[in-house]
């Protein structure tokens, strides 16, 4: 089936989120949609699915123009979506999920389970998935999850599947095996959308390449190009991919985590007996897919988790049991993984922003009372150096675009006497020149002989930033390993693989 999107126009208010988008996807081809966070790209694939109402514009199928009024329709028009965050109920078996929402019954108006087995069993030949009709989702792998999403929609004959940032929370060998289902279903005749801001991935499987940016298409090319020149697209400018940095020089002064337990508020063990040590002028990147205990561990090291056991030291000094305040005040600088939630206040000002953490005495308080003219002279200062571009200091922040609110974050948090530098997921929801400028920063804090502890994803960012990389599942190191450990190993790992039975699997 032959997808045609014709002067799409989306708009939110005063945003204009797509603003005449054009773009064909043929039968049998993987165009990818490629662009940054906030680009455009998941806002266009819900107007294609029937989630939102296009202000303009049309969307055909086969040369027939198509009204979706929600995504029942898009479905019944031959039309499936792989979402980033699965649409799963947890506690349902495979054939549960792929029944639900159209529903086939038997004599009595019994649910035919049945036929809904036999469907999942049926496509997971075709594609060799190897899903288990009766398993319940909740115990099944991240990846194994993913496959039910492709079968629900496969079960619904779509003819147009949308993959919208697909490999989000796979280890990079699910990722791959996500690439040969995506050629499979292109072999059969699907048309397949691809959204990702991953140019690795995209090189690698994608037959065309449509670029968005600020909501508008800004050009076209072939998965051939370099990753500059995708990258060039993208932001609209020439862009520094590499991060260069000369071999460590290691200081005495160290972040040392012994035995460290984390306890949820519901009593399961989250940081299981972790224990590693950084030391001034490295940067440790702690790996892994989300949700294996990163999060809880960076946490805790700021003081953020209740339940804690075993001993955080920071050039000897203890902080388990200490306050957010006092570990800050210890010389502590961290970047949250989310910093709308946790790391900026959206209706203050840029400069509010910058002093947030230090509002309590000199220099932005004197004897009880705001130094305003301090103030707004550091403000303006840290807007010039860390590139902060905002109409001025007193913008409110929650007007700046991602990555302007995450140096505005780094500012605050570089601009002080550190001893510790803990940024998770710094470069998430960011766009490729603030990645940059952001890989800049933490390098230059290595250099300045601070120990930095980076939490990430992203398996490039880890390798490009680290030292040496911690590989975390379920809770548990898995290994430390050098940096120029391969990826496969890393891919290994990040499923819960030791380092040295992964380096022989991978052999």
């Amino acid at each position: 089936m032959r997808l045609e999107l014709r002067g799409i126009t989306k708009r939110f208010g005063a945003l204009v989120a797509n603003d005449h988008i054009d773009l064909v996807v043929q039968p049998g081809e993987i165009h990818s949609l490629l662009g940054e966070n906030g680009a455009g790209k998941s806002t266009l694939m819900n107007v294609l699915y029937g989630l939102y109402q296009a202000d303009e514009g049309e969307i055909l199928l086969d040369d027939v123009v198509q009204n979706f009024s929600g995504p029942g329709d898009a479905m019944g028009a031959g039309i499936g979506m792989v979402h980033q965050h699965f649409m799963l109920v947890p506690v349902f078996t495979v054939a549960e999920n792929v029944m639900l929402g159209h529903e086939q019954t038997r004599g009595g108006g019994r649910l035919d389970l049945e036929a809904a087995r036999a469907q999942v069993r049926e496509i997971s030949a075709r594609f060799g998935f190897h899903v288990d009709p009766d398993a319940l989702v909740e115990d099944l792998p991240v990846g194994v999850q993913q496959r039910v999403e492709i079968i629900k929609a496969l079960s619904r004959n779509a003819d147009v599947l949308i993959f919208d940032e697909p490999t989000a929370v796979l280890t990079p060998q699910e990722t791959d095996e996500l690439m040969v289902i995506m050629r499979q279903l292109r072999d059969e005749g699907s048309a397949i959308v691809f959204i990702t801001h991953k140019l690795r991935e995209v090189r690698e499987v994608a037959d065309r390449i449509t670029v968005i940016r600020h909501g508008k298409v800004v050009g076209e090319a072939r998965p051939t190009a370099s990753d500059g020149e995708l990258a060039s697209l993208m932001v609209g400018r020439s862009v520094e991919l590499t991060v260069h940095k000369e071999a460590p020089t290691l200081h005495d002064n160290s972040l040392k985590v012994a035995d460290l337990v984390v306890t949820s508020e519901s009593g399961t063990v989250v940081v299981d007996d972790v224990s590693f040590e950084v030391r001034g002028g490295e940067v440790l990147v702690i790996a892994g897919v989300q949700g294996n205990g990163q999060t809880e561990l960076t946490e805790a090291l700021i003081g953020l988790q209740g339940d804690v056991s075993g001993s955080i030291t920071l050039d000897g000094q203890e902080l388990v049991g200490r306050s957010v305040r006092q570990i800050l005040d210890a010389g502590v600088g961290f970047v949250p993984e989310d910093r709308n939630l946790d790391g900026l206040i959206g209706e203050f000002t840029v400069a509010e922003n910058l002093m947030l953490d230090r509002s309590d005495g000199p220099p932005f308080v004197k004897r009880g009372a705001l130094q305003l003219a301090y103030r707004d002279q550091f403000a303006g200062e840290k807007v010039a150096e860390f590139d902060v571009r905002t109409q001025g200091i007193t913008t409110p922040v929650g007007r700046l675009s991602g990555g302007n609110q995450q140096k505005v974050v780094l500012a605050r948090e570089l601009s002080r006497e550190l001893r510790l530098f803990v940024a998770a997921q710094p470069t998430r929801g960011v766009d490729v020149g603030s990645i940059e400028f952001i890989h800049k920063r933490i390098v230059a804090t290595r250099d300045a002989g601070v120990p930095v502890v980076v939490v990430s994803t992203e398996l490039d960012e880890a390798v490009a930033l680290a030292d040496r990389i911690m590989v975390m599942y379920r809770g548990t190191v898995v290994g430390i390993v050098p940096a120029d450990t391969p990826r496969d190993v890393l891919g290994l790992m990040m499923a819960g693989i030791s380092a040295e039975n992964a380096k022989g699997d991978a052999a």
